[in-house]
Order: C-alpha cells, then sequence, then structure tokens
C-alpha cells in the first residue's frame, strides 16, 4: 500500500510484497524460489503469464539420480533445487511494466531483514520440526535459524546480499539499473556462490548426503519469460490461467465437467450434490493432470475443450469413484506414473506449513494480487526456498528450492526429468475476465489443493452468488485422492476433507454417497486472497480469515 500510495502501480506493488514476503514469511518463500504470476495491463484486456519457474540444471539427468540408487527425487536437500527463478521473475515484471526504481521497491524488505521483524509463531515451531536435520547436518541453517524466537528478528545476511546487488544495479536508465542487477545475480556473486555451495554434499530425504548439480553456468543461461495465457470461457466469464507446466489447466477442466451440472447453494452453502460432483470432477481433472500435464507438449486444448468434458462427465455417477481414470484426449493412450508406495489413510487437516522432520515440504506457498486505479491488475503465487527446504547458503542470507521433486524419475512421463525443462508445478494464479474486461484476480497457497479451494471459491462467488468475501468464507473442501505433487507422492482414493460447517446433513449424505470424509473443522480450508475492478473503477478486495494470515487492504 505505501508503493501505490506514492503513486506506483500494481506491479510496483506486486514485487515490493514478494521481497518483504520473502523476509516475513520465510517458511512460505524465499529469495531461492519461484514466481508464476498471471496479469493484465491497463488498457488491454488479454491475459499474460510470467515465468518466474527456474528449470532443471544442465547435470540433473535421470541417469544421475539412478545412479545414485534414487527413485525419486528428494524433496529436500540440494539434489531438489531447480534454478532459483523469483529473483530474475520479480525484476523482469518491475523492468517491463513497473514505474519504480529497484531500490525503491526493495527498500521494505532490506528494512526488515536488517533490522527485524516480529515472527509469526509458526517459524520457529517449523524450526523446531527440523531441528536434529539442522543440528546435525544442516548448521549453516543451524546458525540463522536456531536464533528465530522472541519478537524481533533480522537476517543481516539476506540485508547484505540484496544491497551488495543495488550495489551493482548501474545503469543509464531504470530499465538498465535492473538489468545490472540482474546479471549480478545470475552471472555474479550470487551465482558464484550458489556453484561453491552446490558442491558440497548435504543430507537430504533419502537419509543419504548429496551434492547439488545447479551451477553458476545453470543460473547464467535461464531468464524469467512471459508467454500466453491458457483461458476458456464460461457464459459470461473467461479463466486465465499458467500453461500446463502447472497444475492450472485443471480449474478450467473442473470447470468444464460441471458447466452442464445442476449446481445450487442454499442460504450460500453448497448442496450435498454440489459438492459430490465437485469432487468427482476433481478426480477426473486431476487424474488427467497426472497423465499428461508437464513442460512439454500437451493436448490442452482437447483437454479444456466442451466436448472431451461432455465425454469425460458421463463417468460422474451417484458414488463416490475410488479410481484413478485419465482420459484419452485426441484419441491418445494416457500414461500414469508408477507411484512408489501404496496409499496409505491421513487424518486431520493438511495445510500450511506441512513440514516432516526430514525438511521435505508439502504445500508451502504464499500468494499476492493486486489491482490499482489504471485497471493493471495481477495474480501471483510466489513459493520455494523455504528455510527448511534446503541449507542455508552462509554468504547469501538464503536457502535454494526443492522444487525438482515434481519431477519423475520414470521415463517417457510428460514431467519426467530432464535439462533446461520446467517441473510441473503446483502454483497456480488466476485471473477472470467478465464480459471481455479484467475482472478478478485470485488464488491460494496450498500445493495440490489450491485449484480445488479455488473451485470452491469460483462456484460459490459465480454459482452461489456471493460477493468475494462471503465466497472465500463459504465452507470448502478438497479431495485426498489427488496423488500428491510432493515427495513421497503419496494420495488416499476416495478421501475428501471438508469443513463442517456444509452441514451434517450434507456430511451425512456424502458419506452414504461412498466419500471417506474427514471433518476438519468450521474453518481449516482455504487461502485465499481475491481483488476485483468494476466497470465503473470501483476496487474491492477480500481475504481469507482461516490461520489468521490473510489481509485484504486498499482505498
Amino acid at each position: 500500500m505505501a508503493v501505490l500510495e506514492d503513486g506506483g502501480n500494481a506491479f510496483d506493488a506486486a514485487v515490493a510484497a514478494g521481497f518483504v514476503l520473502q523476509v516475513v514469511e520465510p517458511h512460505l518463500n524465499g529469495p531461492g524460489g519461484e514466481v508464476p504470476a498471471v496479469f493484465v495491463t491497463a488498457g488491454d484486456s488479454t491475459p499474460r503469464v510470467l515465468c518466474g519457474q527456474g528449470v532443471a540444471p544442465a547435470g540433473a539427468t535421470v541417469g544421475h539420480y539412478r545412479g545414485l540408487g534414487l527413485e525419486l527425487v528428494p524433496g529436500s536437500g540440494l539434489l531438489s533445487a531447480t534454478v532459483p527463478g523469483a529473483w530474475d521473475g520479480w525484476l523482469t515484471l518491475l523492468r517491463d511494466h513497473g514505474t519504480k526504481r529497484l531500490r525503491d521497491v526493495l527498500k521494505y524488505a532490506i528494512g526488515y531483514a536488517r533490522d527485524g521483524f516480529p515472527l509469526l509463531d509458526r517459524v520457529p515451531a517449523v524450526v523446531d520440526t527440523v531441528r536434529e536435520l539442522f543440528t546435525e547436518h544442516w548448521p549453516t541453517s543451524g546458525a540463522l535459524w536456531f536464533g528465530a524466537k522472541g519478537s524481533r528478528f533480522a537476517n543481516p545476511g539476506l540485508a547484505n546480499t540484496w544491497e551488495r546487488l543495488l550495489g551493482e544495479a548501474n545503469g543509464a536508465t531504470r530499465e538498465a539499473e535492473i538489468d545490472a542487477a540482474r546479471r549480478a545475480w545470475s552471472q555474479g556473486f550470487v551465482a558464484e556462490a550458489v556453484d561453491s555451495f552446490c558442491r558440497k554434499a548435504f543430507r537430504d530425504d533419502s537419509g543419504r548426503d548429496h551434492a547439488g548439480v545447479l551451477t553458476g553456468q545453470d543460473m547464467a543461461d535461464w531468464e524469467a519469460s512471459y508467454e500466453p495465457a491458457t483461458t476458456a470461457d464460461f457464459g459470461p466469464w473467461a479463466l486465465a490461467k499458467c500453461g500446463a507446466w502447472t497444475q492450472g489447466p485443471v480449474l478450467l477442466q473442473q470447470l468444464r465437467l460441471l458447466e452442464n451440472a445442476e449446481l445450487s447453494y442454499v442460504d450460500g452453502i453448497p448442496t450435498a450434490d454440489t459438492v459430490h460432483r465437485a469432487l468427482e470432477a476433481t478426480k477426473l481433472a486431476f487424474a488427467d493432470r497426472e497423465a499428461w500435464y508437464g513442460d512439454t507438449e500437451v493436448p490442452i486444448d482437447t483437454l479444456t475443450s466442451r466436448e472431451y468434458a461432455a465425454e469425460r462427465a458421463k463417468l460422474i455417477g451417484d458414488t463416490a469413484s475410488f479410481e484413478l481414470r485419465p482420459g484419452s484426449p485426441d484419441g491418445r493412450t494416457p500414461r500414469l506414473p508408477h507411484y512408489p508406495a501404496a496409499p496409505t489413510a491421513t487424518s486431520g487437516a493438511i495445510g500450511e506449513p506441512t513440514v516432516r522432520p526430514d525438511g521435505s515440504t508439502k504445500g508451502d506457498t504464499v500468494h499476492i494480487d493486486v489491482v490499482d486505479r489504471w485497471g493493471n491488475m495481477i495474480s501471483a503465487t510466489p513459493s520455494g526456498g523455504w528455510l527448511q527446504s534446503s541449507p542455508t547458503i552462509p554468504d547469501l542470507g538464503f536457502c535454494l528450492g526443492s522444487r525438482a521433486q515434481m519431477f519423475w524419475l520414470e521415463d517417457g512421463l510428460p514431467n519426467t526429468l530432464a535439462p533446461g525443462k520446467r517441473p510441473r508445478i503446483t502454483l497456480t494464479p488466476s485471473l477472470a475476465l467478465h464480459e471481455g474486461s479484467p475482472r478478478l484476480a485470485f488464488g491460494t497457497p496450498g500445493g495440490d489443493g489450491q485449484d480445488q479451494w479455488q473451485l470452491c471459491f469460483w462456484l460459490a462467488h459465480t454459482v452461489g452468488g456471493l460477493n468475494l468475501q462471503a465466497a472465500i468464507d463459504a465452507p470448502a473442501w478438497h479431495s485426498n485422492a489427488v496423488p500428491s505433487s510432493f515427495y513421497p507422492r503419496d494420495f488416499v482414493p476416495g478421501e475428501a476433507h471438508v469443513e463442517s460447517r456444509l452441514g451434517q446433513a450434507t456430511l451425512d449424505e456424502l458419506r452414504a454417497r461412498g466419500h471417506n470424509l474427514v471433518d476438519v473443522g468450521p474453518w481449516t480450508l482455504g487461502r485465499l486472497s481475491a481483488v476485483s475492478r468494476e466497470p465503473d473503477g470501483l476496487l474491492r478486495a477480500a481475504a481469507n480469515p482461516r490461520g489468521m494470515q490473510g489481509y485484504a487492504v486498499g482505498r
């Protein structure tokens, strides 16, 4: 808000907020992570995607990992690092669509890192979870994070890194300064420190020590990029998502499968039939994600078509399915990975952060939506580089990400590991147009649950007729019959997590239809935020009350 009040636009503000979040929510994202975003600029109704997701290193081959005796890419440690994408992603957006100088948007994050800030209670809790790992195997992380207690915590090493980058951001124009800072990261001292550190071996969740394969050359060879959004129309609405190198199109597929269903809400609460059909549509859409999505040629036009959805919707019956059933777009034969372990039952809520003692993490992410008075609008879902994902690089004050865990080490799959390839990530921001005009940006943290909770929001808003805040507040659900994108890739056929505010009668009917329900309480699922711009220029915003870390601010 300080950036907006100072005359900055939505992109300036998003960049400033993105860097601050790397400091104050380090268990959910960090400088070594990534950022995908979908946005529109004032006066242009064409959604575009910013790809700030780095690729697999040149040395990240299936043969290398198999040669280490691995069946999966570890969920923590150095082997799971892709090229860090957040810095170049944010700076590319700032250069091309912002108005501020880099130092003007980065100063807020530097201030918090240098002078300190009040820690969320969850941060020391995460550190305690991985204390043994930090003590015995990742001493550089222990040196930084064991002091993360009390009302004030600072990371001067990170502040020093950013100030040094600013010191090398020399140029005759604002844009030239930003490009110089990009080079200082990818071709200068940051890349050198990453290269040196990755040559050392550290413990990961395989239970063994491994050196990384990421090099300074990998960082020098990659830069953020733009691409067209993947879109689908639903009556007066059009919904824009990142491409099938993310899970984003599964939201489009779910909505296609439900397009002709009789969905209903009573007093703002979905009926049992609506929840049942949504859960079954989710299973079908995510089965397609498993069989077809990746950073490769994907038959996305067919997957999101009405004709394909009409055939697939015939599989939705009156009872819960316990099968993983991908389709055959254009007559192609689907192929699913060989999941390494039998599904196991779970209980309780799966939210953020879900951190295991070995440092592997499931679904830890942040989300930002910004709209300004000119009509610029952006939805961004930064993630990765979590404090618990990888050992801290002491010269830089941050650690690398672990997004490569989403690749498979099985040949011939759309998401098989290969050098220069993006992992199929769960990060999935959303932007919607109404009657051709940009209207709404929204999203949520939550790993594989992101496009499920966004489905709950979308249906509550467009079918239930609820306003933004009421749609976010509406009771939510998600399926655990969806294979996890995170190590160790577990899932539970037939299981669904539901908020109790759906009502006892609805829960009883869903159980009668065969769903294995886990009632996770009244306010547990979803971390949504949203902004909108009405045709008359009125701006609106809403944020999640669950977890007390979502905020809507505007003027």
